[in-house]
């Protein structure tokens, strides 16, 4: 029974001259499994996670919040312990979180409109929403 490759079967194998041979490893490699999607799960993970848009104040919660900016001021030098809550914006994404400090104030620097806590936190003042002095 002849068959098409009958003529070169039986032919040896080819051995470069000018090449050395693959190791097994070598080549055991060229078939190993390629992963293209590597970043993938970490992204969709990053899209599904959800941030808060950042509330606008009305008036009259504005004025309050005002009147305990007033009284934090005219207690600053006691370095009150204090709890402020306030919008985070996120690194990544539109939108952010609302985060709570609670603390020993430390600063309030009016050039930058930022509080500073004992903790290191720094506060901006547009992103207060809330203040509450414990002491």
């Amino acid at each position: 029974m002849n068959h098409e490759y009958d003529d070169i079967i039986h032919l040896p194998h080819h051995v470069s001259k000018r090449h050395p041979q693959m190791s097994m490893e070598a080549r055991a490699a060229q078939f190993a499994p390629f992963a293209a999607l590597t970043t993938h799960p970490s992204a969709i993970r990053e899209t599904a996670r959800m941030t808060d848009e950042k509330i606008t104040l009305s008036e009259d919660f504005a004025n309050e919040l005002n009147q305990q900016m007033m009284l934090l001021y005219s207690r600053a030098a006691d370095n009150p312990f204090v709890s402020i809550t306030f919008f985070l914006p996120d690194q990544k994404k539109s939108g952010g979180s609302y985060q709570v400090s609670e603390g020993r104030l430390k600063k309030i620097d009016e050039s930058r409109q930022q509080i500073l806590m004992d903790n290191g936190t720094c506060i901006e003042f547009q992103s207060i929403i809330d203040i509450k002095i414990k002491e």
